[in-house]
């Protein structure tokens, strides 16, 4: 039947339910200086699931977030760490790749905050530099609006680099045919015309939205596909600066037989690239690669 590449779920939200700790607005990068043999278990688990590729604990590594804690000398240290515990699984699993994951670069689903493109240029070209030469493909995630794509794309140019990059765009929850910015995704495959990324996704938006803005994607000429969270909302609290996952709720309806019919249909629209994001966990990753497997697809 068809290729199809398994990323894993959530990394950062699995490892503060693992954790067990109270909630920072470090997230999982406390998590990760303190205790990294959670990382490495959490990328053990979605392999044994079936994922074949494993995600870098390292969404969150950025300057302003670690400046914010008093810990900005020790980005390139929790860079290595991130990388070390997603090939270490990767190597004991025996197959698969890594991504090296780049989150936004102020906060997550903010939009409007809208970073100097100069800036921006300049902090993911060093992100990425750290990320180094062990991971298989670059991963920048959740973004927003247009103008955080062009400081990805221009960061990834200046940075040198040559592994291949994929962008995940997310999109409004009630309307998937814009980004969150409110900026249509028609004009996002305008962008991607001119910087020829490597793959395109819609992630962490409800799995609806995702089914709404997959179909603008197929004229795209690149591989895409999509990985949705399992949020009832993203709430206003958890837009105010240096929030913590406390703000936020997980759907009780989304199990991995539900999340599952929404990959599948993705997979059948023509996706070749699917997953989980954030409240997706190794069950879900399960389901979807027994299903997967059912079908007559090959997890690459």
């Amino acid at each position: 039947m068809t290729n199809i590449t398994l990323l894993d779920g959530s990394i950062g939200q699995e490892l503060v339910k693992r954790d067990k700790g109270p909630a920072t607005n470090l997230w999982s990068t406390s998590v990760m200086m303190e205790k990294p043999e959670l990382v490495r278990g959490v990328h053990d688990d979605y392999f044994a699931a079936g994922a074949s590729v494993a995600t870098t604990n390292t969404y969150a590594v950025h300057l302003n977030r670690l400046e914010r804690a008093g810990i900005a000398e020790k980005q390139g240290e929790l860079m290595s760490i991130g990388v070390d515990q997603a090939v270490a699984a990767r190597d004991a699993h025996g197959s698969g790749r890594v991504a090296g994951a780049m989150g936004p670069l102020l906060a997550t689903y903010r939009p409007d905050l809208q970073p100097d493109v100069g800036m921006a240029t300049e902090q993911f070209a060093q992100h990425i530099r750290l990320l180094g030469d062990r991971i298989d493909f670059l991963l920048a995630e959740t973004v927003c609006s247009l103008q955080e794509a062009e400081g990805i794309f221009q960061g990834y140019a200046a940075s040198g680099s040559t592994k291949p990059l994929w962008m995940a765009f997310s999109v409004d929850d009630q309307d998937g045919t814009k980004l969150r910015s409110g900026e249509p995704l028609f004009v996002v495959t305008e962008m991607l015309n001119h910087y020829r990324p490597a793959a395109v996704l819609l992630n962490c938006s409800m799995p609806e939205a995702i089914t709404q803005g997959l179909p603008m994607l197929t004229d795209c000429g690149l591989p895409f596909g999509g990985y949705a969270n399992g949020f009832t909302m993203i709430t206003d609290d958890f837009k105010k600066e240096a929030p913590t996952v406390d703000a936020l709720s997980a759907r009780t309806d989304l199990t991995p037989d539900a999340y599952a019919d929404f990959v599948m249909d993705w997979v059948g629209a023509g996706a070749t690239i699917v997953g989980g994001c954030c409240e997706v966990g190794p069950d879900h990753i399960a389901e979807i690669a027994r299903r997967l497997k059912d079908a007559g697809h090959t997890i690459v």
